[in-house]
Formats: C-alpha cells, structure tokens, sequence
C-alpha cells in the first residue's frame, strides 16, 4: 500500500496471498491451500504482472499517496480492527468439535458443487465470471495504446 512501484506492489500483493496459502498449510488444509496458490498466485498475480509488463509500465513510479488519503486509510484500519473486536467478543465460537474434517478434494467438490440449499454452486459461479472480468479487464488494459508524444 506505500510502496510507488506498481511492480513492487503486484509482488508484495504476491507474497500476500503466499502468506494465506501458508495458514492454509498450517491449519492442516492442503487441497485449498493448494488452489489458493494455483489459482490467485498462479493465476491472477501472474495475469496482474503480465498486465503491468505489455503496457510497459514497469519501472514507472505511482504518484505518492496524500497525507489525507494516508489519514483516512489509517483510521479504517484501525475502525476495521475495532470491529473485529467487538465483533469477536460479542458472538461465541461454536464449541470444538472433535470430529475429523474431511478435506479430500471429493469431498470439497461434493460440496461445492450440491445444489442443495447448504451448496455452494452459486458462489463458484460467480468467481469464475469474476476471473473472466479480471481477464478481460488485463487484456483491454494491455491492448490499449498509449498516446504519442509531439
């Protein structure tokens, strides 16, 4: 967020969802840990990069963010942190179950993919057209000509 490389920025954006992935691993849930990295990592970080390289906008720098802008982003971090404070103080986690959890990819594709009221098809849909978007978007950037210079 303070960086003015937008290449410096699509990598720290990079070790990020590296970062999420990795308490994926830890809370002992390969398979999305796994897709986190195929598909944000390998995926739209690499669509992000290949953006940023076609239109030739890799070593330029980004304005410098405004003592205003930096302000107000400071106090919704810190309003998005109260929140969740209060938040977690006033809703009690279920008890432990001691059950295990069946993470096996038939299981989460079972999941995924039940057209029940508990399914969850309708939110996979809705990220593959986000991907789409997301593709688009890269490309109509990358295509776009930049205006020549007098």
């Amino acid at each position: 967020m303070t960086t003015t490389k937008i290449f410096r920025a699509a990598v720290f954006l990079l070790f990020s969802l590296m970062g999420v992935a990795g308490l994926y691993f830890w809370m002992h849930v390969e398979f999305v840990a796994a897709v986190q990295i195929i598909v944000y990592v390998g995926g739209i970080v690499v669509l992000i990069i290949f953006s940023i390289f076609l239109t030739q906008e890799a070593g330029v720098e980004m304005p410098k963010a405004t003592n205003t802008r930096l302000i107000f982003s400071t106090l919704a971090s810190i309003c998005g942190i109260v929140l969740t404070t209060l938040l977690i103080d006033q809703y009690a986690f279920p008890e432990i179950s001691t059950m295990a959890l069946d993470a096996s990819p038939n299981n989460i594709g079972t999941k995924m993919m039940d057209y029940t009221e508990k399914g969850y098809a309708l939110p996979f849909e809705v990220i593959s057209i986000l991907l789409l978007a997301a593709m688009v978007g890269s490309i109509t950037i990358a295509l776009k000509s930049k205006p020549e210079e007098v």
